[in-house]
C-alpha cells in the first residue's frame, strides 16, 4: 500500500543551506487516509455491487464512447447527475483550495467558498486532536506572514541578513503553516526563495511541492509547462500524481485522464492515490465509469485504501442510491475495516438529505460512541448535522461542551447549526463572540460569508448587506469568496437580477474571477423560471471564464429550454463539439424541446 511518508533522518543544520529527502512534508496529498486493506477480493465484490446497482438506477447512454483498459482512461461520456451538489468535495485526498488569498486560477471552481459545515479534510482522529494543540509560530513565520505582497524575498534576505539560521523544522512548519492558511502565494514565493539563494537543495517531492504551489498560484497550464523545467531525474510518479490531483480539483475530466494515461504510458508505479483521484473525478462528473475503474483496478492488482470505500460511500449516497451505499460499508466491515468518524458523517449526510431520520440519529450517535478518548472535537462535523434535523437539544448540548473555550472552527459549526435552526440570535451571539475573541489575523472572509450565508438562508437581506459593509470596513477583501456570498444573499431573496448586476460590477472593478458556484446560482435561477436568454447569458460568461465544458451546464441550460417551452436548436451539436453526450435523463428533456420544434409550425397556422 502507498502513502506518503516524512524522512525519518533528522536534519542537520549547515550553515545557512538545508538538505532533506522531504523538507515540505504532508504537501501533495493528506498520507493520513491511506491504509491497509485486508485482502483483496473486495475489489471484484465492490465492482460487482457496483455495476449491478448502479446500472439499475443510472442509465446508461449506449453510444457514450467509455473506453478503460490496463492501459488507460479516456471518455467522450457526459456526467452522470452532475448537476447535483458534490457535498464532500472536502473528503478529497487532495489539499483544500478555498483560501484567503484568492487569485485567478484553474482550482477552487466547486467549492462555495463558505465555511463547510462538514470539513473532513483535517485527517483521523489523532491529527484532528493534534490540530486543537497550542502552536507558537517560529520568527522565520512571523517574517513571512508578516511581508507585504510580492516582498517575500526581500523580507527573507534580510531575516537572514541579521543572523538568523535556517532549520529544518522552521522551513517545514513554515511552509505547512503558510499552506494551512491558504497563503499559497507567499508559499510559493517562499519555494522560489529557497531555491534560488542556494538555501536548499531540492528533490522531486520539493519539485513538486513546486508545481502544487504553481498550479494554485498561476494556473495548471502554467504548472503542467513547468515540469520541463525540472531535471529530468526528477519528474517522476510525484510529480504527475501531483499534477493529477489539481486537474481533478479543477474538474478538468479530459486533462485528469490525459495524465492518468500518460502516466501509465511512461510506466510509473499506478498508485492506489492515482486511482483515487480518478475515482473522485468520476464520482462528480459521470458515476457509471466508477465500476469500470474498480475492475481496471483489480486488474493492475491495486488495493483500495479506506478512503477508496469513502469515495464509493459519498458516490452511492448522491445518487441516493442508499442500499448500494450500505453494502459498500458491508463490503468494508467484511474486509476489517471499521468505519471511523468521517465515513459515518459521511453516512449520516446522506441519510438526512434522503429524509432517513431515524438512521441518521443512529449513526450520529455510533460517531459520539467511537470517540472514546473523549475529546470534543468531532462537534464540528455533529453540530450541523444536529441543525439539519432539528434537534435543538442535540445542538445545545454539543455547543454547551465547546461554549466556555470554544475553537473558532467549532464556532463556524456552530453557526450554521442555529442556522438551520432559524435561531439567527444564537448564531449572532457567537459570531460576535468570534470577531471579539480572534485577532483580524486568525478571522478571513470565509468566517463572515458563514454568517452571512445564514442571513441569505432566513432571506434577511438587510442584515447581510450591514454585515458585508461591516467586513469592508474591516479592512477585509472583497473577494469572490464574498462575491458568493452576497449573491446567494440577493438570490434567496428572490432578488436575481441585482445579485447579477452585482457580480458583473465585482467582476470589472476588481478583475478577478468569480466562483464557479457563483455563476451556477444564478443559472440555476433563471433556469428555474424559464429565462432562456439569461440562462444563456451565464452559460457564455462560465466559458469565457474558464468554466468548462461540463455537463452539468448543459443539464442546467437545457433546463431553461424545457421551462420556456423553447425549442433548442442545435443542442444536441453544441454537446458533441465539447465532446460531452446525453445521458437518458437527458436525452429525455432534449426530446421535450425538439417536440416544440415539431408543433412550431401548427402553432402559427392556428
Amino acid at each position: 500500500m502507498w502513502a506518503l511518508r516524512r524522512a525519518s533522518t533528522p536534519l542537520r543544520n549547515q550553515g545557512y543551506r538545508v538538505r532533506t529527502s522531504y523538507v515540505f512534508g504532508k504537501l501533495e496529498v493528506p498520507y493520513f487516509w491511506e491504509g491497509n486493506v485486508a485482502g483483496f477480493g473486495t475489489i471484484a465484490t465492490l465492482s460487482d455491487r457496483y455495476i449491478s446497482s448502479e446500472r439499475n438506477n443510472l442509465a446508461t447512454w449506449p453510444s457514450s464512447g467509455i473506453y478503460i483498459s490496463s492501459h488507460g482512461l479516456s471518455s467522450q461520456a457526459g456526467a452522470e447527475n452532475s448537476g447535483e451538489e458534490d457535498g464532500f468535495s472536502e473528503l478529497d485526498e487532495t489539499l483544500p483550495t478555498t483560501r484567503s488569498e484568492i487569485v485567478d486560477d484553474d482550482d477552487n471552481v466547486v467549492d462555495d467558498g463558505t465555511q463547510n459545515e462538514l470539513d473532513l479534510l483535517e485527517g483521523e482522529t489523532e491529527l484532528a486532536e493534534k490540530k486543537f494543540t497550542k502552536w507558537v509560530p517560529s520568527e522565520l513565520t512571523k517574517a513571512i506572514w508578516n511581508a507585504s505582497g510580492l516582498s517575500v524575498s526581500s523580507a527573507l534576505d534580510k531575516w537572514v541578513s541579521e543572523g538568523n539560521e535556517l532549520s529544518w523544522d522552521d522551513i517545514s512548519s513554515t511552509m505547512m503553516s503558510l499552506r494551512r492558511r491558504r497563503m499559497f502565494g507567499k508559499a510559493l514565493q517562499f519555494s522560489e526563495w529557497l531555491e534560488a539563494s542556494g538555501q536548499l537543495e531540492f528533490n522531486e517531492n520539493d519539485y513538486a511541492s513546486r508545481l502544487d504551489l504553481i498550479a494554485k498560484v498561476q494556473g495548471l497550464h502554467k504548472a503542467e509547462s513547468y515540469i520541463a523545467k525540472i531535471p529530468k531525474s526528477f519528474q517522476g510518479e510525484v510529480m504527475y500524481r501531483t499534477l493529477l490531483a489539481n486537474y481533478v480539483a479543477a474538474n478538468n475530466v479530459n486533462k485528469a485522464e490525459e495524465v492518468f494515461n500518460k502516466m501509465k504510458d511512461l510506466e510509473f508505479p499506478m498508485t492506489t492515490f492515482a486511482y483515487n483521484q480518478v475515482l473522485v473525478l468520476y464520482k462528480r462528473n459521470d458515476r457509471r465509469k466508477i465500476a469500470d475503474v474498480l475492475l481496471l483496478m483489480e486488474k493492475e492488482n491495486v488495493k483500495p485504501s479506506p478512503f477508496t470505500y469513502k469515495i464509493l460511500i459519498d458516490a452511492k449516497g448522491l445518487s441516493k442510491d442508499i442500499s448500494g451505499m450500505e453494502q459498500v460499508v458491508d463490503t468494508m466491515k467484511a474486509e476489517g475495516i471499521e468505519l471511523d468518524v468521517f465515513a459515518l458523517c459521511l453516512l449520516a449526510k446522506h441519510y438526512v438529505s434522503c429524509g432517513l431520520k431515524d438512521k441518521a440519529k443512529a449513526t450520529l450517535k455510533e460517531m459520539e460512541e467511537i470517540n472514546s478518548k473523549g475529546s470534543r472535537w468531532p462537534c464540528r462535523l455533529l453540530l450541523p448535522l444536529y441543525g439539519e434535523l432539528e434537534m435543538e437539544d442535540e445542538v445545545r448540548r454539543l455547543w454547551e461542551i465547546c461554549e466556555a473555550n470554544p475553537h473558532i472552527e467549532e464556532c463556524m459549526a456552530a453557526i450554521v447549526a442555529w442556522g438551520k435552526l432559524k435561531n439567527i440570535h444564537e448564531a449572532e451571539k457567537i459570531f460576535d463572540k468570534v470577531v471579539k475573541t480572534w485577532p483580524k489575523k486568525k478571522i478571513s472572509t470565509k468566517h463572515y460569508c458563514t454568517m452571512i450565508k445564514v442571513y441569505g438562508d432566513c432571506k434577511m437581506l438587510t442584515k447581510g448587506k450591514e454585515l458585508v459593509n461591516q467586513m469592508a470596513e474591516s479592512g477585509y477583501s472583497i473577494d469572490p469568496l464574498a462575491w458568493d456570498a452576497v449573491v446567494k444573499l440577493y438570490v434567496e431573496a428572490g432578488e436575481v437580477e441585482k445579485a447579477d448586476t452585482f457580480l458583473v460590477k465585482a467582476v470589472k472593478k476588481y478583475e478577478m474571477r468569480p466562483l464557479y458556484c457563483s455563476y451556477r446560482t444564478l443559472m440555476n435561477h433563471y433556469a428555474r423560471r424559464g429565462d432562456v436568454h439569461n440562462a444563456e447569458k451565464i452559460f457564455y460568461k462560465m466559458r469565457q471564464s474558464g468554466y468548462g465544458p461540463w455537463f452539468n451546464q448543459f443539464e442546467t441550460l437545457i433546463q431553461a429550454y424545457v421551462n420556456s417551452k423553447t425549442p433548442a436548436y442545435g443542442m444536441r451539436e453544441r454537446m458533441m463539439a465539447d465532446k460531452l453526450f446525453p445521458n437518458k435523463a437527458l436525452a429525455g428533456k432534449l426530446a421535450q424541446v425538439d417536440s416544440f420544434r415539431k408543433t412550431a409550425l401548427p402553432d402559427l397556422l392556428d
